[in-house]
């Protein structure tokens, strides 16, 4: 078993995986920068370090993290997600230095965040895929007879892409010129590479991901499917589980062709399989994430299985401890990234000081949050400070309890996305359970929402400005 975990992340995940290892007998370790000198997962761990100023850099030093976890006596580090949780040099120089890595190996890491790699090693294991170049496109030329041969739209992506960036929407050979200079020189910034690769746009997809677990003795088992297609820009806002638009046929086929996948590149620990599901009820392979994903609460919430405590079991070298027949879902769960950004303003970043915080309550909510009252957002991470997950036992019941919960929960002092998964909520499209990728742009007067002050909100103004009046 595992005795000391360093927590090589910050924010919510972080606080998250201090928890699993408070519940497993674990010692935890958290690293800060100057900006995250007062975060609540410093707060919350055993012990804490400090690794730089005030930037992303410090959360990406290699050697340094490992250094620390060698220092204070760790025997295994947690990647989170985001940052160095799919660099594969992080996971074999953690492996080189006898520190057990949470995640899949090496070499598993660089072939699935290897777009093309990714693609031919589903085609071998008969997994379905989109459509598209078969290796980097050489010229663009190439991509142009290829975008003529498979037709348009098509969609020019970095082969080491993730997190919706480096991606380019082709709608004919203009754009394809336009755009392939362009894709090369934002993989390249973004991914120090410029090798890219062409695909078939499916138009309207839904956006279906599967969780899998997989040990160290043979072992793959998937948790069901999450439904991500409420997103803006390729970024997630909204995941559902289980999907509310599969038949079981579909659920079935989908998690087969999930499993086979992490089968045949010889995956362990927790991993997602992502799909597309195109109009015709076809499924596409579109890339697999080696690591804990932001939206893995909703999982947890219809299985009863812990996947961060998964995580650190396997990276044990224990076997699963449950077989795929034993493994149930009950009921349906929503998760609502709550971001500081103002949706008001293009969702323009809103940091600062966070006033007042509420976490909202009752049967089947819960909160993953990075905030408390008095907390200071800083400006140079990712906007997302907390995760509302609700749980219910149908569709119908569970939308209405996230309408609820939202209502209930308050985050003031900065704009948050809040009152924007509100009219999300409240559109025939979301209620009925019919939605794809497509929604947000479908929808763009949900922006333009008006809010009235709640007394909550009318008397914590007034007490902060009594207090402000008295020099508190």
């Amino acid at each position: 078993m595992i005795r000391k975990l360093l927590i090589a992340n910050r924010g919510e995940i972080a606080v998250r995986i201090v928890r699993a290892c408070q519940e497993m007998g674990i010692r935890s370790v958290a690293i800060y920068t100057d900006a995250d000198r007062h975060a609540l997962h410093v707060k919350k761990a055993d012990e804490a370090y400090h690794i730089g100023p005030d930037s992303v850099a410090g959360y990406l030093n290699v050697h340094r993290i490992v250094n620390i976890a060698r220092a204070a006596g760790c025997d295994a580090v947690h990647p989170g997600y985001g940052f160095l949780s799919e660099n594969p040099e992080f996971a074999r120089i953690c492996s080189q230095r006898g520190l057990r890595f949470v995640g899949p190996p090496a070499e598993v890491i660089r072939r699935m965040g290897d777009k093309i790699e990714a693609r031919n090693a589903m085609k071998a294991a008969g997994v379905p895929v989109v459509p598209g170049s078969d290796g980097n496109l050489e010229s663009l030329d190439e991509a142009l007879a290829l975008a003529e041969r498979i037709g348009y739209p098509v969609m020019l992506k970095a082969t080491s892409g993730g997190g919706g960036r480096g991606i380019r929407r082709c709608e004919h050979p203009a754009d394809l010129r336009r755009n392939y200079e362009r894709v090369i020189s934002e993989a390249t910034k973004a991914f120090g590479r410029a090798e890219i690769f062409l695909e078939k746009c499916i138009d309207h997809p839904k956006h279906i991901e599967v969780q899998i677990l997989a040990d160290h003795h043979g072992n793959v088992v998937h948790l069901f499917e999450r439904d991500c297609s409420i997103q803006r820009r390729h970024q997630k806002l909204i995941e559902i589980a289980p999907s509310p638009q599969l038949t079981e046929a579909q659920r079935q086929g989908v998690c087969e062709h999930a499993v086979r996948a992490a089968r045949a590149v010889g995956y362990r620990n927790a991993g997602t399989v992502e799909f597309l599901l195109d109009s015709g009820g076809r499924f596409h392979f579109m890339e697999m994430n080696t690591r804990l994903q932001v939206e893995h609460t909703v999982t947890e919430a219809i299985t009863g299985i812990d996947i961060v405590r998964a995580q650190l079991c396997i990276a044990a070298d224990e076997p699963l401890a449950l077989s795929q027949e034993a493994i149930g879902r009950r009921g349906y769960a929503i998760e609502f990234r709550i971001n500081a950004e103002d949706p008001k303003n293009d969702f323009l970043p809103s940091f600062g000081r966070v006033t007042r915080y509420f976490a909202p309550g009752g049967p089947g909510v819960r909160t993953d949050a990075a905030i408390y009252t008095g907390y200071e957002i800083p400006p140079y991470y990712d906007s997302m400070c907390a995760k509302l997950t609700v749980w219910a036992l149908d569709w119908e019941q569970a939308v209405q309890r996230a309408a609820r919960a939202l209502r209930d929960m308050g985050v003031y002092g900065v704009k948050t996305t809040i009152p924007y998964h509100l009219e999300i909520l409240g559109t025939p499209e979301f209620r009925s359970g019919r939605f794809d990728t497509g929604f947000v742009e479908a929808h763009p007067e949900l922006a333009g929402y008006t809010t009235e002050p709640s007394t909550r909100e009318l008397a914590t103004a007034m007490a902060a400005a009594i207090a402000a009046h008295a020099g508190f």
